[in-house]
C-alpha cells in the first residue's frame, strides 16, 4: 500500500499535486524493487474522511497519481482505494489510468463507520457504474466487516455469511481485516472466510514479516501498509529494508507451505498477479 499524501482541500494538505505524485511514484518503485507483486494507492492521509461528497479535486489528484504510477510501474497489477466510501470514484480513476483493481468499502450490508453511517450497500450501484463506463476489466475486491466500523446492526450475520453475500453480489474478491489500521486479522475468521467462498481472499490489515506466512496459508494475497513503513507507522514513507524483509518472508512462507486446494498454481507470491490483475 502506498498512502498518498494529504490531498488538496483536506485538513493536513501541504504538498502540491506534482509533489504528491512524485512521492507516491517513488514509494511504488521502492515496493517493486523490494519484491512486491502489486501496488495500491489510497488517500489515507485525507483524514477525517467524508461519508460522501468526495470532491473533484480528490478524484483529479488520485487520477494524476495513478496515471504516473502506471507509467512508472508497467510490470505489475496496480490498484486504488478512495476513502471514505468512494468506490465509484476509485473505479473511475482505475479506468482512466489503466489500473487493474479497486478496493471497495461497504460492498454488502450497511454499517456504521468512523466517518458516519454507510446506510446503503455499494454493490448494486457500483457494478452498474462499472458496466456503464465500460470498466469491466477492473476487478473489485470488497472489504467484509471492514475495519474502523461497528457491525452491531449486522451482528447476526457472521463474517462467513458476509463473504457469501459478497460472492452472490458478484465481487471479484473479499478482504478480511482487523478492527483498525495495523490491527491483526483474526486468523479463525480468515479461515472461515476461506472455507465459505470460492472468491479470492485477501487480508487488509496487521500483516508483518512474522505473520505473513501464516496468513498466506489461507489467503491468496496480503495487503500491507503499516509494518513496511519507517518505524512501523502507516503515516511514514515506505522503508526499503522493512519492505524487502516482508517480501522475503512472504515468498519463503508461500514456497514452504503445502498447496491449498483451489489455489492459483504459481510459485510463491507470483500468484498475486492472478489474484489482483485485471479481469
Amino acid at each position: 500500500m502506498v498512502h498518498v499524501g494529504a490531498l488538496p482541500g483536506t485538513p493536513r494538505a501541504h504538498l502540491s499535486p506534482p509533489e504528491l505524485v512524485a512521492q507516491a511514484v517513488r514509494e511504488a518503485r521502492t515496493l517493486r524493487e523490494a519484491g512486491f507483486d502489486a501496488v495500491m494507492i489510497e488517500n489515507m492521509h485525507d483524514r477525517p474522511y467524508l461519508g460522501g461528497g468526495i470532491g473533484p479535486e480528490v478524484v483529479a489528484c488520485m487520477a494524476a497519481v495513478a496515471t504516473a504510477m502506471r507509467a512508472a510501474v508497467t510490470d505489475a497489477p496496480l490498484g486504488v482505494q478512495v476513502l471514505g466510501g468512494g468506490s465509484q470514484q476509485a473505479l473511475a480513476v482505475a479506468h482512466a489510468a489503466g489500473l487493474d483493481f479497486v478496493r471497495a468499502e461497504n460492498f454488502v450490508f450497511a454499517h456504521v463507520a468512523d466517518e458516519g453511517l454507510m446506510a446503503e450497500a455499494a454493490a448494486g450501484p457500483l457494478l452498474r457504474y462499472r458496466r456503464a463506463i465500460g470498466a469491466e476489466r477492473v476487478s473489485i475486491h470488497a472489504d467484509i466487516k471492514k475495519k474502523h466500523a461497528s457491525h452491531a446492526i449486522t451482528a447476526d450475520v457472521d463474517i462467513a455469511a458476509t463473504a457469501r453475500a459478497a460472492e452472490f453480489f458478484l465481487a471479484d474478491g473479499v478482504i478480511v481485516t482487523g478492527s483498525e489500521t495495523g490491527a491483526a486479522v483474526d486468523e479463525r475468521e480468515l479461515a472461515a472466510v476461506r472455507a465459505a467462498t470460492r472468491l479470492h481472499v485477501m487480508t487488509g490489515s496487521g500483516a508483518d514479516e512474522r505473520s505473513v506466512a501464516r496468513l498466506l496459508a489461507h489467503a491468496d494475497a496480503v495487503i500491507v501498509g503499516s509494518s513496511i513503513k519507517r518505524d512501523g507507522r502507516w503515516e511514514n514513507e515506505v522503508c526499503p529494508e522493512r519492505a524487502a524483509r516482508f517480501a522475503q518472508a512472504a515468498r519463503a512462507g508461500a514456497a514452504g507451505g503445502s498447496p491449498r486446494a483451489g489455489a492459483v498454481p504459481a510459485p510463491g507470491m507470483d500468484a498475486v498477479r492472478a489474484v489482483m490483475g485485471a479481469r
